[in-house]
């Protein structure tokens, strides 16, 4: 019994060692991003509109409805996700203009957007959605790299990250190779509402997690819960349930509703000590074109109907 536990034990510490040492160990891959207004403009919408990689990496003035983008912040990063939130730790979004990834190469920002390994081979919390860029087409990854490029260099030093026990060992387990698909054409709707969908990883945010993972048999039916400092906030269905979820809307009704948040028209309230904030980057999504919002409609339509009753918010006594 004895000779079995010292077997076991060195079995453990070997698995700990290498995954400390060896992991994570995805490839660089030749990567070289020729910048072109278009692809700069392509890269503009995607990170404002649809993966809203702004969204996490400027500041966003919790004090208002939806918290809007401040000003002048746009790559910064300091967006703090933490045990308070329930996070196994402490992650930090990092600045992501030119002034932190000036030194990285066009593959180094590649791989750590759709793979989830940085520069110096820290594995990426996937708060950063790298696992669904990892499915995008390439195409659109590498505008996203030209336009992050372009942005103006934002002097800030973020804090790394610090990630609990076990997650500093599992978390090192989670890159992966990206696995790149091609864009659907525009004029297969429900194909292409899909792709944007997975890109603005809608499913995340409107799919009940347990113990920090989303259950897919209730993807897309809401009730994931996000503590805020004023109360727990819960995301809605949108599912096509005419009851619960997004069933009577007609694509008129969807389109309208993110445009009406246009900053050009919409200024974000203050809010209240008890009032409903939300998470929902409304002003950033609506930027999006009535046509992809058109899409990301057709495919939610597309889904099998779940009801769902959520609480949207609780506010603290």
């Amino acid at each position: 019994m004895g000779s079995l536990m010292a077997v076991l034990v060195l079995f453990v510490i070997t698995v700990i060692l290498y995954i400390r040492l060896a992991l994570p160990n995805i490839p660089l891959q030749k990567v070289t991003v020729q910048s072109t207004p278009e692809r700069v403009e392509r890269g503009r919408y995607l990170a404002n509109h649809v993966t809203v990689c702004m969204d996490c990496h400027s500041t966003r003035d919790w004090d208002r409805f939806s918290g809007p983008p401040v000003p002048n912040t746009t790559g910064i990063g300091g967006e703090v996700f933490d045990e308070r939130m329930g996070f196994p730790g402490a992650f930090t979004s990092p600045n992501i203009s030119p002034f932190h990834l000036g030194g990285w190469t066009d593959a180094e920002i590649y791989r750590a957007i759709t793979s989830g390994e940085t520069k110096d081979g820290r594995a990426l919390f996937p708060i950063m959605p790298y696992m669904a860029y990892g499915t995008l087409d390439n195409e659109d990854i590498f505008s996203i790299i030209a336009y992050i490029r372009s942005i103006p260099s934002v002097h800030s030093i973020t804090k790394p990250a610090n990630p609990s026990f076990p997650m500093n060992l599992v978390l090192r387990t989670f890159p992966k190779t990206a696995s790149p698909v091609q864009r659907p054409p525009e004029s297969d709707t429900l194909r292409y509402g899909e792709y944007l969908v997975r890109a603005a990883t809608c499913i995340e945010c409107h799919t009940t997690a347990r113990h920090g993972q989303i259950v897919r048999s209730l993807a897309f039916s809401g009730g994931r819960e996000f503590i805020m400092p004023t109360g727990v906030l819960t995301s809605p269905n949108i599912t096509p349930d005419s009851v619960t979820g997004i069933g009577k809307l007609s694509s008129s009704d969807f389109i309208r509703r993110f445009k009406a948040y246009d900053p050009a028209i919409y200024d974000a309230p203050k809010l209240g000590p008890k009032e409903m904030p939300s998470i929902m980057p409304w002003t950033m999504y609506a930027g999006m074109s009535p046509s992809d919002l058109h899409a990301i409609y057709t495919y939610l339509h597309s889904l099998p109907s779940k009801q769902n009753v959520v609480v949207r918010w609780k506010p603290l006594q």
